[in-house]
């Protein structure tokens, strides 16, 4: 009975392992060869990594193991199919269309094996050997990731492969590299036929799949290669061309790019299905949006040379394109308005934009939730970090803030000085006026602060003060002076507790660097007339209130002072205010020669009922509201342009 017994179950294992190892009829295996654009030159994008299922299946012809592939075992099939640093193939999406065309229970599997810049005979048995030693170098580490014998790779794995399905075809994608030869065909026949003798093929059941070259409108690279590929048929009876006409390319006119290798793969799987007697279906693909940019639209002033995007056209809109081919999702953020970027299927993402006002605006391009700076933008310091900037230029009203022929130009320095008080080194911006270099002259400063999360490259950057001083200067209409421009210590965000005017913390770090080290280094290291009557301060947002607490706590240094949008909050009474100094007008406006504020028309910090105030109480300010302008900094580089002239006179 225990003799039996273990009988039967050997009879049971051998009817397993039998049944296990049993050739699956409808698995449909396919090799794939080739040289570069089968290897797969395009990067793959978002939708070409999402795996079509356990339906489409490659096994690896080399190891894999940043993504756990053994060379000779079955894994779903998802980019790159080749080797580890390549890219998307048209099998990829050949693949796809058949799972799409052919019924549930057939699978898809591929083996892969192709190099870039391959000669055919580096595919014949024959010549494989002498073809290795005269490859170019470049060559040589692929070659030696096949042993140097791809076709003895292919035709191993081909081997183990058909353990388990049936091989249905073979694709290839080659010629390139011998283009113009007329034993290209023949040679073709040859790697054909051995393939067919050492797996016992039937020709009439496997035919050969040739796609055609990039053809970039006639002005392919390789395009004398077209006609050779097309007449393969003549000399290969069984070999099918696909078509790549109106298939798009790279740059680069000898590869495909990303939307040209689906369309190629989808062709070559359409081929497929139908000699197999299946109506072919397309996968589905995500609809790739038309990018649309106007003639008029020009290169945006803020973009670094040589980019073609940001534009801006006439109306306003800007225009944005990135390239992001494994981003899911990309937005462009303007000043918190969104716009959703869209795919141009080449890898790249695009949107346009609503008209936006002119001035400056800070914007990112979020990829997968995170904020990132447009690689083809110049980088401004806003929003407490480095961000990306478009400019939407105003008309010639804008001139007073731009550079003119004949106007003399003078400095912006970038300086260093050390702080006592902190014990540190600090940086600042200094502007001197054209005619600083030419005498012995002194002249009057100007202190200018930078709103909250900015810094002191502000003014000069997004502000365009120096361009504002020097037309300024030249037209007469203010006295030389020099510019004085500090971080402030607010280029962090606030992060809670009192914001009243003379009571905020935010900041206050800067106001003893500020009278104790920078001032007296600015009136030790340049020519400065340096006294409270040629001492000005102003300020932008919360360099408004730094504004505002400094000067009117320390009368004996400044004459002059004036903000833009300020940060001026908690003024309830403006009598008892900074220990009482609104409460004597007379005498205020002795010491304060020039009182100025200014804010946008749509600005969410206006300062029009604390000018009433003052008014009231007898306080000279003079104020302005920009027209059509929010927080922004067309709004400030207007007021500027205002103080300026009343300044030192």
């Amino acid at each position: 009975m225990k003799l039996k017994a273990i009988a039967s179950a050997l009879v049971l294992m051998a009817s397993f392992t039998s049944v296990k190892a049993a050739v699956d009829p409808n698995f449909y295996i396919f090799l794939c060869f080739g040289q570069s654009n089968m290897e797969g030159a395009a990067r793959p994008e978002a939708q070409d990594l999402v795996s079509p299922g356990p339906r489409f299946l490659l096994m690896p012809a080399v190891d894999d193991p940043g993504r756990g592939r053994k060379m000779g075992e079955w894994c779903e099939a998802v980019p790159p199919l080749c080797r580890p640093n390549t890219g998307l193939t048209p099998a990829d999406w050949f693949g796809r269309t058949l799972v799409a065309s052919l019924p549930e229970h057939i699978k898809i599997g591929v083996i892969h094996v192709a190099i870039g810049g391959i000669d055919i005979r580096g595919f014949m048995p024959d010549s494989i050997q002498s073809y290795v030693k005269r490859a170019p170098s470049w060559m040589k580490g692929m070659l030696e990731a096949y042993d140097n014998n791809p076709y003895e790779r292919l035709v191993t794995l081909a081997r183990k492969a058909q353990k388990d399905g049936v091989i249905k075809g073979i694709l290839m994608h080659q010629g390139e590299t011998n283009t113009g030869d007329a034993r290209w065909a023949g040679w073709v026949q040859q790697v054909y036929d051995r393939l067919c003798g050492d797996l016992q093929l039937k020709p009439e059941e496997v035919n050969l799949y040739a796609g055609n070259i990039v053809q970039a409108g006639g002005k392919g690279v390789c395009i004398g290669c077209k006609k050779q590929i097309d007449e393969l048929p003549q000399t290969l009876h069984t070999a099918q061309v696909i078509s790549s006409d109106d298939c798009t390319n790279g740059p680069d006119r000898l590869h495909f790019d990303a939307a040209g290798y689906r369309e190629l793969g989808c062709r070559y799987g359409e081929t497929v299905a139908r000699f197999l007697g299946y109506e072919p279906v397309r996968p589905v693909m995500e609809q790739q949006a038309k990018f649309e940019v106007p003639d008029d639209a020009v290169v945006a002033e803020t973009t670094i040379p040589g980019n073609d995007f940001p534009k801006v056209d006439p109306q306003h809109r800007a225009y944005f394109r990135i390239a992001a081919p494994e981003a899911r999702k990309v937005v462009v953020d303007i000043c918190g308005k969104k716009y959703d970027m869209q795919r141009d299927g080449k890898g790249n993402w695009f949107a346009t934009t609503d008209p936006l006002p002119v001035g400056f605006h800070y914007y990112f391009i979020n990829i997968g939730g995170v904020n990132f700076i447009d690689p083809a933008t110049e980088t401004f310091f806003g929003c407490n970090r480095q961000a990306g900037g478009i400019e939407i230029p105003e008309g010639p009203e804008g001139d007073y803030y731009r550079p003119q022929a004949g106007v003399p130009q003078g400095q912006v320095r970038s300086i260093f000085y050390y702080s006592q008080t902190q014990q540190l080194w600090r940086h600042a911006m200094v502007y001197t006026p054209a005619d600083y270099e030419q005498g012995k002259r002194r002249y009057p400063v100007l202190y200018l602060q930078h709103g909250m999360g900015e810094d002191e490259t502000g003014w000069s950057r997004q502000g365009h003060m120096q361009h504002i001083m020097d037309n300024a200067i030249a037209e007469g209409r203010a006295v030389p002076m020099i510019v004085v421009m500090e971080s402030g210590d607010i280029k962090a965000p606030f992060r809670g507790g009192d914001n009243r005017a003379g009571r905020s913390q935010y900041g206050a770090s800067f106001y003893p660097v500020l009278l104790d080290d920078l001032i007296p280094y600015i009136d030790k290291t340049f020519r400065t007339r340096a006294d409270r009557e040629h001492r000005a301060m102003a300020g932008l947002s919360w360099g408004g209130h730094q504004t505002f607490d400094v000067v009117l706590t320390h009368l004996d240094k400044f004459a002059w002072m004036g903000t833009f949008s300020g940060a001026i909050f908690g003024l309830d009474d403006v009598k008892t205010a900074y220990n009482g100094v609104f409460s004597d007008a007379e005498k205020f406006n002795k010491q304060i020669h020039y009182l100025y504020m200014n804010w946008g028309e749509e600005d969410f910090i206006k300062n029009d009922r604390l000018v009433e105030q003052l008014r009231q109480q007898g306080i000279r300010v003079e104020a302005s509201e920009s027209k059509g302008t929010a927080h922004e900094w067309l709004t400030w580089r207007r007021g500027l342009a205002e103080f300026i002239p009343h300044l030192f006179k």
